[in-house]
This record gives C-alpha cells, sequence and structure tokens, in this order.
C-alpha cells in the first residue's frame, strides 16, 4: 500500500510502452506506476516516478522489486515462469499467476491446451527431429510454417518452409541451437482479427468488441475496431471462445485472443475461427481503447488486477483506426516538425509516442483517428502515420 495516497502499489515488470501507457492511466487512478526496467531510455522509466533497474530473468532482482507491491503485473512475456511460480510461493500476489502466463509463453502448452478445451485449432504437431517437419508437411501439405515455441512476436521466431527439403534444413538448423518448435498447418485466412477480455480475481468478464489486425512483413500496421462486416454470431462467438478460455486458465488481468478468419473452414477445424497466438497483458490490438472505449484498457488491466469492478468497454465512435508508426531511416525533417505538420493537416487525429529511439522498422508510436466512415477514418489515420514515419502525407 502506498503511504502517501493509501492506495495499492502496482508494480509492472518490463519498462515499454505498455508500461508507459498502463502509467499513463495509473495517474487518473492517483497512482504512480513502479516500473522494473533495464535501462534508463526505456519508454516508460522516461516517465515514472518509482523505477527500479534490473534483469527480469534474475530472481533476486524481482524479489527485490515486489518488496512494498500489493500486485505484480507484466508488460512482456519474458519472466521465467519458475520465479513467477517461486515468488507466488513466497507470498507475492503475480497477475496473471504463472499456470496461466505459460499459455502465453510457450505454444506448444498453449496448442495442447487449446485442444484438450476443444478450442480451434490449426493442424500442428511438436518438433523433435527434422523427420517430424517432414512427415507433417506430407500429411497436411506445403508449405508449413515453424515456429519457435517460446519468444517469438512480430514476425521473429515464425518461419515458412515451402517443402521438405527447405523443412529439414531449417529445422536441423534451429534444433541444433537449442531452440524448442513446433510446426503448423498454413492457414487458408481470409483476414485477423483479435479479441480481448479482462478479468478480475472475483471472477468479472468484460469484453471489448472484436477488432481486425492488418499486418505487413509479420507485424500489425493497423488495427480496425469494430472488425469491418464481421456478422453478430461470429463476433459473438470470438468474445465467447475469449471468455472461456480466460476462466478455463484463470486468467487475471487482459487476454488478448490473436484470430484467423479462415477462407475454408471446411479445410481447417469446421470452424470460422481458429486461434493463432495469445498474449495476457495490454496488447497492439486494443491500442485503439484509449480513445476509442469508453475504459481503456491499461486501465482495464489495472481495474482486474487490483479487483475493482470492470469499466465499460463499448465504443466512443462508429469507427475507430489505429495505425501504428513505425520508424522510417534516419534523417529528414525532425518528429517536433513532423508532429506539427501532422496536427495542422489531421488536427482530430491522436498520437501517442513512446519516447524509443528510431530505427527501420520499430513501432515508435501510435495514431487513432474516430469517426463514422471506415474508409474515410482509415485514409486519415494512415495519412497521420505517415507523416510521423516519413515527414509527409
Amino acid at each position: 500500500m502506498d503511504s502517501h495516497t493509501g492506495l495499492p502499489a502496482v508494480g509492472m515488470v518490463g519498462g515499454g510502452q505498455l508500461a508507459r501507457m498502463t502509467h499513463q492511466a495509473a495517474i487518473a487512478l492517483g497512482q504512480s506506476l513502479r516500473v522494473l526496467a533495464l535501462a534508463p531510455d526505456d519508454g516508460a522509466a522516461l516517465v515514472a516516478a518509482d523505477v527500479q533497474y534490473g534483469e527480469h530473468a534474475d530472481l533476486a532482482v524481482l524479489r527485490t522489486f515486489a518488496k512494498g507491491c500489493d500486485v505484480v503485473t507484466f508488460d512482456h512475456e519474458h519472466v521465467p515462469t519458475e520465479h513467477i511460480a517461486a515468488l507466488t510461493d513466497e507470498g507475492v500476489t503475480l497477475f496473471p499467476a504463472a499456470e496461466a502466463l505459460v499459455h502465453a509463453q510457450d505454444k506448444r502448452v498453449m496448442r495442447e491446451r487449446l485442444a484438450t478445451l476443444g478450442l480451434p485449432n490449426p493442424a500442428w504437431c511438436p518438433v523433435e527431429t527434422p523427420a517430424d517437419v517432414e512427415a507433417f508437411g506430407d500429411a497436411v501439405g506445403w508449405p508449413v510454417v515453424l515456429k519457435a515455441a517460446r519468444g517469438g512476436y512480430d514476425g521473429r521466431g515464425v518461419w515458412l518452409v515451402e517443402d521438405a527439403a527447405r523443412a529439414a534444413e531449417q529445422s536441423a538448423t534451429l534444433l541444433a541451437a537449442g531452440m524448442r518448435l513446433i510446426a503448423e498447418e498454413r492457414v487458408a485466412l481470409r483476414r485477423e482479427l483479435a479479441v480481448q477480455v479482462a478479468r478480475s480475481p472475483f471472477g468479472q468478464i468484460a469484453a471489448y468488441p472484436v477488432v481486425e489486425t492488418v499486418q505487413r512483413d509479420g507485424i500489425c500496421v493497423e488495427v480496425l475496431a469494430p472488425a469491418p462486416e464481421l456478422p453478430e454470431e461470429l463476433a459473438v462467438g470470438a468474445q465467447q471462445l475469449a471468455i472461456d478460455l480466460a476462466t478455463e486458465l484463470g486468467v487475471v488481468g487482459l487476454l488478448a485472443v490473436e484470430l484467423f478468419e479462415v477462407a475454408d473452414p471446411a479445410e481447417v477445424t469446421g470452424s470460422r475461427l481458429v486461434v493463432n497466438e495469445l498474449a495476457m497483458r495490454p496488447h497492439n490490438s486494443g491500442h485503439w481503447t484509449i480513445e476509442g472505449a469508453r475504459t481503456s484498457q491499461f486501465e482495464q488491466h489495472l481495474r482486474a488486477v487490483l479487483d475493482y469492478p470492470m469499466g465499460d468497454t463499448s465504443l466512443t465512435a462508429p469507427v475507430v483506426v489505429m495505425a501504428n508508426v513505425l520508424g522510417g531511416e534516419p534523417g529528414g525533417i525532425s518528429i517536433d516538425e513532423r508532429l506539427h505538420h501532422l496536427f495542422a493537416a489531421e488536427p482530430a487525429a491522436k498520437v501517442h509516442l513512446y519516447g524509443k529511439q528510431v530505427r527501420p522498422g520499430r513501432k515508435i508510436g501510435h495514431v487513432t483517428v474516430l469517426g463514422d466512415n471506415l474508409d474515410e477514418v482509415r485514409t486519415r489515420a494512415a495519412r497521420a502515420a505517415r507523416w510521423l514515419r516519413e515527414g509527409h502525407g
């Protein structure tokens, strides 16, 4: 408990943009989020008052950080599962708990649990040898997708292998490096969707509208809320899937479920929706909620881990589009000048910059635009993001 405010103290392991935006939400609740960062130039470390530095994989560092926190949560999945379990055994309250979070940390564990729950998986198999991939590809058809069981994100840790020869070569190299792998069929997808729910220790659950996520080179570049032309029964089905999963896994906090809407369900599972990946934290697919929902995902995550009643998840406008800002080539006009031109061209655009050094392809911020017409709002959001990336609209 914070002796100054009389409010509970929340610690977040990780100092990136998710912690930065969670800190902003915490301020409105009378708090200053405690952050465990790697370096002083981490996005959250630049703005939070209560920052500690250390490796999130070091149990001693985690123990020190957790002292005085009423609850500890995470802005990434990279804390070793065994460390979370050890801290729990020592009386630290961590959300999500180790037994839930492992399903977002380990894709093999996730696939196995989804199968036992009867939820829609693509065809997949664990990979122990190159022969496993060859046999799988021959059974389901080439190409197939190789995935690192742990650690992949934003297209990293994912390899599309076209045939048996390439699969044998790629998997042998990765296995020799000590990587745990799974293989999945290449799903014939129509588009990618995402749905977020938040669950409290009490068991209250709130679901956000289903969104469409647009990917480029494995990175989400745009989120459309609500997902356009999504039949109501499919939207409700996606929300119910996420609610059931949060309940079955015992998730506390946010759960983001990334989904494939498949082109031909008969060829996959008989369902039009297939689970791709899980995240148990604020998620890129929910950044639109800061302006576009009555309760942002960041406030909702805090409400959930503190066991407060859930907030209203309804949209504040008929259409909301979030566009990620990816770093471009160095040089050109300054970010300050780019903001000047962006605001002149799009005064209603809301800009969120993460305090990151600019590198090509790196997420350095996002912009959100609200309105009534999807095509118009989408065009405006893309133009605003271009101003920040390239210095012109």
